[in-house]
């Protein structure tokens, strides 16, 4: 499996498939991150993917392969996550019987024909058959031979290795025979901003979308509201009056606590101008700019660089998006 490749397409698809290309793009990357041994991805990026779409976790398991291969890892696991609650409880005995016959099912030389319709299933029993060397890599538990199989495919058929309940405990302690290592967290993490992408969260009102960043970083309470008076007396003292949604936040909150990685926004007695220039955080790395009669907020970041944003408001939703991606 090409790393890079598989990323590119899978946040192509995120970002402009229809709804069943994303949820089997989502529903496969999660399994490769379970089959790596990255459970913590594999749950965040369902998570997400379900408070944003709001459709059943059950779309993500099309078959009854991927329903045995999250069964059999959860099992390994020895712990089903709040995602999961949706979904059927299995026989594993059951199952795993009936994933040895699988295994040892030969494959037809027109398996796959039209596209693996009810017509071409029944079609594909007409032709000569096959064994199927992954298929019998994962029968003999030979993760090795598997892997490098798996390798020249774009997207390895990780359901089948994961529905294999010998093999799942294995998986589960870090076998990892992709290799992937950190590559999951790297691809999970542009997964999830896709969604944000593709599904952008409603912010709210000024006093919603300040909850929603304290909720998310888990700090305390927002300063109380600043008078009418104090912005006056702020603007008096600054020679000029500020934005409208920057009186709007001061309105809401005066001021905000930093975070490990946002500073601390200034309440309006300690604002201070420079040469036109409205200084409004500290560190001072958020600035508010006029251009004529528009303002700008610049964020200044020692790695990232200057970010301009249209509205202070704009620079408020964006830390709240981060916020909510990293969740």
């Amino acid at each position: 499996m090409d790393r890079d490749a598989y990323l590119e397409g899978a946040i192509r698809d995120v970002l402009s498939g229809d709804d069943a290309t994303l949820d089997d793009r989502i529903g496969h990357a999660a399994l490769v991150f379970a089959v790596s041994g990255a459970f913590a991805e594999a749950d965040r990026l369902i998570t997400h993917w379900h408070a944003l779409t709001e459709r059943p976790v059950t779309t993500l398991v099309p078959g009854a392969v991927q329903a045995r291969a999250w069964a059999m890892l959860f099992e390994a696991r020895g712990a089903r996550p709040d995602w999961a609650a949706a979904m059927t409880p299995l026989d594993l005995d059951a199952e795993e019987h009936a994933h040895d016959e699988y295994l040892a099912r030969r494959v037809s030389d027109l398996h796959g024909l039209l596209g693996g319709s009810p017509i071409g299933e029944a079609v594909s029993h007409l032709g000569p058959s096959r064994p199927d060397r992954l298929r019998e890599a994962v029968a003999r538990g030979d993760l090795d031979t598997w892997a490098e199989i798996a390798a020249r495919q774009a997207r390895p058929d990780v359901a089948v290795l994961a529905a294999t309940r010998r093999l799942a405990p294995r998986l589960v302690t870090g076998a990892d025979p992709l290799g992937l290592g950190e590559w999951t967290g790297l691809c999970a993490g542009a997964l999830v901003a896709a969604l944000y992408e593709r599904y952008p969260p409603d912010t709210g009102s000024w006093r919603e979308m300040i909850a929603g960043i304290l909720r998310l970083r888990g700090t305390g309470t927002a300063p109380p509201a600043a008078s009418a008076r104090n912005i006056d007396v702020a603007e008096a003292r600054l020679g000029l009056r500020l934005p409208s949604d920057y009186r709007e936040f001061l309105r809401t909150c005066d001021g905000l606590p930093a975070d490990v990685v946002f500073p601390r926004l200034l309440g309006t007695a300690e604002l201070r101008a420079e040469g036109g220039v409205v200084v409004i955080a500290e560190p001072a790395v958020v600035l508010l700019t006029a251009a004529g009669e528009r303002w700008r907020t610049v964020e200044i970041d020692p790695a990232l660089g200057t970010t301009v944003h249209p509205t202070f408001r704009a620079l408020l939703e964006r830390h709240l998006l981060l916020l909510a991606q990293s969740a």
